[in-house]
């Protein structure tokens, strides 16, 4: 049935291996709704590749719940963790940083030297 319905607009948001699909499309009786696809990549042992699809469909009678619920879920979340990105943390050398730790850059050939009377 999704296939017969008509595409009317499209935006793809690329996050890493997931890619989001945000199409709006028409039904038989010329309303308009919200699919949002988030396909993601994997890989077989082989070196080949498949995607995994998971989808919502979400009518006009839904949005402004949807929309608010969405956007408290999201607040609550940067309220809670801050917008920092902590997906490092599944890196399998993450090693949590304490609060006096500071980050020396690899790249870097030079070194400023500092006394306290520079402070």
């Amino acid at each position: 049935m999704e296939a017969s319905q008509e595409e009317i607009n499209s935006k793809v948001l690329r996050a890493g291996r997931r890619t989001y699909f945000f199409d709006v499309r028409e039904t038989k009786a010329s309303d308009y709704y919200l699919t949002i696809t988030e396909s993601k990549k994997f890989t077989n042992e082989d070196g080949s590749y498949y995607y995994k699809k998971h989808k919502i469909y979400l009518y006009k009678e839904d949005f402004q719940e949807f929309k608010e619920i969405l956007g408290e879920m999201m607040d609550f979340i940067i309220s809670e963790r801050g917008d920092e990105v902590i997906s490092d943390r599944h890196q399998k050398d993450y090693k949590k940083k304490k609060k006096n730790d500071y980050v020396v850059s690899e790249t870097s050939d030079s070194f400023t030297d500092l006394e306290f009377d520079d402070i």
